[in-house]
């Protein structure tokens, strides 16, 4: 079985609404990290205070084939009309893996038998 690390960087307000999407795409645990981003672009200050905003990353291990799917449902939130995306999500590969808890493993090779 094949592996994939899923990060999704977003918003604050957002952060729930893709836990809930990739939840119900079958991702198991996951891992939220506050941070900061800095743009382009200079922010906007109001009296000399610029606000970035909080934004949130969600780290996920899931199955390849299931990574895929839930980057696709976490995309939908953060740009639903296809335009001005609000957040950024991506996938890289997984060589080696430990510690994974075996009920997860279990989730994702019933997920695999399920999409065949």
């Amino acid at each position: 079985m094949k592996f994939s690390v899923l990060v999704a960087i977003v918003p604050e307000e957002l952060e729930q609404a893709s836990i809930d999407a990739a939840r119900e795409c079958g991702a198991g645990g996951i891992t939220v990290l506050s941070g900061r981003g800095i743009a382009n672009e200079a922010k906007k200050s109001f009296f000399g205070l610029s606000y970035d905003g909080c934004q949130n990353v969600l780290m996920m291990v899931l199955e390849k084939g299931l990574s895929l799917q839930v980057l696709k449902a976490i995309q939908e939130i953060l740009n639903p009309d296809g335009n001005d995306s609000k957040g950024l999500v991506f996938t890289f590969g997984l060589e080696h893996l430990g510690g994974i808890d075996m009920s997860q493993l279990e989730k994702f090779e019933q997920h695999l038998k399920d999409s065949l």
